[in-house]
C-alpha cells in the first residue's frame, strides 16, 4: 500500500487532525494502529472473528465521533476503547455461546420445528425492515454486497470510494442493524448475526 504524508505523522498531529475530521488521518491511523489493536484483542479474546469485530467496531466508532470528542493521546483512546468492549463481551459471552450451542444442536437433531421456522422468518422481516430504514448510500452498499454477492472492490469501483469506505459502511450498517433489534429478539435468533456478516 502506497504510503501517504499523513503516514509520517506523529500521533500527535495525527490527533489534531481528527479532532478537524480529516479523514485521511482517520486512515492513516487505522493503517499505524488496526494491527495492534486486534493483536490485543485477540490475545484477550481467544477469537479471531470476534476480535476482528471489536477492533472494526472501535475504529468505527472513532470515525463517527471525529470532531465531537476531544482526544489527547490516540493510543490511548483506541486502548481504552478496545477494553470497554472486550468487558462487554465477556460479560454477555457465555449467554451467546450457550445459546449459538444449543441452536446448533437442534439443528444437528433435525428438530427444526414450524415455530422454529415462524421466529425465523419474523426476524428476517425485521432484519428488512431496518436495511430499508438504512441512509440510502449504506443500504445501497449493504445491498450490493449482501444481495448482489459483489466483492468490497468491486462496490468501491462503482460508487467511487475506497474498499477501506466500504467496510466501514458494511460494519456500521450491520452494528445499526443489530443495535436496532431487540435485545430478546437478538439473543433468542443469533444465527442471524451470522447472516449479517457473512463474507465481512
Amino acid at each position: 500500500m502506497r504510503k501517504s504524508e499523513y503516514d509520517f505523522y506523529t500521533d500527535e498531529q495525527l490527533t489534531e487532525l481528527l479532532c478537524q475530521e480529516d479523514t485521511h488521518a482517520f486512515e492513516s491511523v487505522y493503517k499505524r494502529y488496526f494491527p495492534m489493536i486486534y493483536n490485543f484483542s485477540r490475545k484477550m479474546l481467544q477469537n479471531d472473528s470476534q476480535a476482528e469485530d471489536a477492533t472494526q467496531q472501535i475504529f468505527v466508532n472513532l470515525l463517527e465521533k471525529m470532531g465531537k470528542v476531544q482526544i489527547t493521546s490516540i493510543k490511548s483512546y483506541l486502548f481504552q476503547s478496545i477494553r470497554n468492549v472486550i468487558i462487554d463481551l465477556a460479560r454477555n459471552r457465555k449467554i451467546k455461546i450457550n445459546y449459538i450451542a444449543a441452536f446448533k444442536e437442534i439443528y444437528n437433531k433435525g428438530e427444526y420445528s414450524t415455530e422454529t421456522q415462524v421466529i425465523e422468518n419474523d426476524l428476517v422481516r425485521h432484519i428488512e425492515k431496518e436495511i430499508d430504514n438504512l441512509p440510502p448510500k449504506m443500504r445501497a452498499i449493504f445491498e450490493m454486497s449482501r444481495k448482489q454477492y459483489l466483492s468490497n472492490k468491486e462496490i468501491a469501483e462503482a460508487e467511487g470510494i475506497s474498499e477501506q469506505s466500504v467496510k466501514n459502511a458494511l460494519y456500521r450498517a450491520a452494528m445499526r442493524i443489530r443495535s436496532r433489534l431487540s435485545s430478546v429478539l437478538f439473543l433468542n435468533l443469533m444465527w442471524a448475526i451470522l447472516w449479517i456478516n457473512k463474507n465481512r
